[in-house]
C-alpha cells in the first residue's frame, strides 16, 4: 500500500497546465495514444541507434577534458575545482537534441543555451516552496509576484523555438527518408490526417517534442550530480565501480552498453543513485480514463492522480536501509545484479517515461567513461557532504557544490 494524491480535473498541478496543452503526453486522448508515440521514438531512432552510444561515451569524456584544457567555456587551469551543472547540461541536452532535431549543437550555440537555460529555470522554481505554493493554491498565485510568474513565459519562449524548429522541418521533410523525431511525427500526421480518432497533431507535436527535451535535458544532469556527490562521500564505492570498469573494459577503449551485463556493481550503483535520489518524488499526474475502483474508493473519469514515489523509493519492506545510500539494495548474496519491483525512477504504471531506454543508456556511458579516466574529489572532507536535497517539490534537487577531477 502506497499512497495516492487525487484531484479534480478543474483544479490542474502547474506540471499538468504546462503538459496536457492539446495533447501533450500527458492528458485527454493521449493516454490512448502514448503507444504511438513511443513507436514514433523507435522509429527515429532507426539508424541513428548505433550512433548514439558512441557520442554519449566521446561526449562524457569530451566533458571531462574542457575541465583540464583552456576552451571557450572554461579559462581554469588544471585541477581547479568547477560546477559541473552547465557542463552536464550541455552535453546530456545535446543527445536528445540530436534525436529530436536531428542534429546537435556547438557548446556556445545561443539555441542550446537558451533551451538549457529555460529547462534549467522552470525545474529550479516548480521545485521551489514557490512552485508548491502555486500548485496549493493557483488562483491566488496567479495575482502575487514572484518568481513563479516565469514558469509560463519560459515555457512560451521554449514551445516558440520548438515550433520554429518544426517549421523548418516541414520545408525539408522527406516521408521516404525521415531523420529524426520530428520528421517521423510530421510523416505520420500526414498519414492519418484523414483519420478522426488520430493522436498524431499539431499541438500533440509541439508538446511531446517539449517534454522529451525537458526530460532528456533536466533529469539525465541532475541525477548525474546526484550520483557525484554519492561517490565523493563514500570513496570506496567510486573505487570499486573504477575496480570493475579497469576490469572489464580497460582503458584502450571507450566504454561501450555491452559491458553493463558483466557489471554488476556499476549497475547497482547507478540504481541505487536513482532510487536514493529519488529526483521526480512524486511521479507525473495521470489522469483517470474511466471511472476505477480502488482499495474499496471509487475515482471518477478526469481525475487527476499523483503517485507518490518516494513512498516506494524509501519503504523498509523493499529496501533494507532505505535511508542509506547503499548499492547493496540492488545486489543478491553472490554479488550478482538484482532486480526489485520497487524501483520506479522511470515513473509508475503503463504509461512509463518515453525516454526510459535513453537514459538509462546515458547514464551508464556518462558515469563510466568519466569514472574511467578520471577520480572525482570534493573540495572538502567527504564525511561533510550534505546528500539530502537542496529543495523538494517536482524535483529533487542536490544542494550546488565544486569538485575536481583527477586523472587516474
Amino acid at each position: 500500500n502506497h499512497c495516492y494524491h487525487t484531484a479534480k480535473q478543474n483544479n490542474l498541478t502547474l506540471l499538468f497546465s504546462q503538459t496536457s496543452i492539446g495533447e501533450g503526453s500527458m492528458g485527454g486522448r493521449v493516454y490512448r495514444g502514448h503507444p504511438s508515440k513511443r513507436q514514433v521514438m523507435v522509429e527515429s531512432g532507426d539508424g541513428r541507434a548505433n550512433r548514439i552510444p558512441s557520442t554519449m561515451a566521446r561526449s562524457s569524456r569530451l566533458v571531462c577534458c574542457t575541465q583540464r584544457l583552456p576552451d571557450p567555456f572554461h579559462s581554469s587551469p588544471s585541477g581547479e575545482p568547477f560546477d559541473p551543472t552547465f557542463v552536464l547540461s550541455r552535453s546530456g541536452s545535446n543527445i536528445i537534441c540530436s534525436v529530436l532535431f536531428g542534429s546537435r549543437f556547438d557548446y556556445d550555440d545561443e539555441r542550446l543555451l537558451t533551451i538549457i537555460h529555460l529547462i534549467n529555470d522552470n525545474f529550479q522554481i516548480m521545485s521551489s516552496p514557490w512552485g508548491e505554493l502555486y500548485d496549493i493554491f493557483p488562483s491566488l498565485l496567479d495575482w502575487v509576484p514572484g518568481p513563479h510568474q516565469r514558469i509560463f513565459q519560459n515555457f512560451k519562449c521554449l514551445r516558440d523555438l520548438i515550433a520554429h524548429s518544426v517549421h523548418d522541418h516541414q520545408a525539408s521533410l522527406d516521408p521516404r527518408s525521415p531523420r529524426d523525431f520530428i520528421h517521423c511525427f510530421l510523416t505520420k500526421m500526414a498519414e492519418k490526417k484523414e483519420d478522426p480518432l488520430s493522436h498524431f497533431h499539431m499541438d500533440t507535436l509541439l508538446m511531446t517534442t517539449h517534454n522529451l527535451l525537458f526530460g532528456g535535458t533536466e533529469t539525465v544532469g541532475t541525477t548525474l550530480r546526484h550520483a557525484f556527490l554519492a561517490l565523493m562521500k563514500y570513496p570506496k564505492v567510486q573505487a570499486h565501480v573504477q575496480e570493475e570498469i579497469d576490469l572489464v573494459v580497460g582503458r584502450a577503449r571507450l566504454p561501450a552498453l555491452k559491458d553493463r551485463a558483466a557489471m554488476p556493481y556499476t549497475d547497482a550503483v547507478i540504481h541505487e543513485v536513482q532510487r536514493f535520489a529519488d529526483i521526480i518524488p512524486m511521479n507525473l499526474p495521470h489522469r483517470i480514463t474511466r471511472d476505477t475502483a480502488f482499495h474499496g474508493f471509487l475515482i471518477p473519469k478526469g481525475t487527476d492522480v499523483i503517485t507518490l514515489l518516494n513512498t516506494v523509493h524509501y519503504d523498509p519492506s523493499q529496501f533494507l536501509m532505505p535511508q542509506e545510500f547503499n548499492p547493496e539494495h540492488f545486489l543478491d548474496a553472490n554479488q550478482s545484479f538484482k532486480k526489485s519491483p520497487a524501483f520506479m525512477p522511470f515513473l509508475a504504471g503503463r504509461r512509463l517515461c518515453l525516454g526510459e531506454s535513453l537514459a538509462r543508456m546515458e547514464l551508464f556511458l556518462y558515469l563510466t567513461a568519466i569514472l574511467q579516466s578520471f577520480s572525482l574529489q570534493p573540495l572538502g572532507a567527504p564525511e561533510d557532504i550534505d546528500l539530502t536535497p537542496l529543495s523538494s517539490g517536482l524535483g529533487n534537487l542536490p544542494r550546488p557544490f565544486q569538485l575536481c577531477l583527477r586523472p587516474r
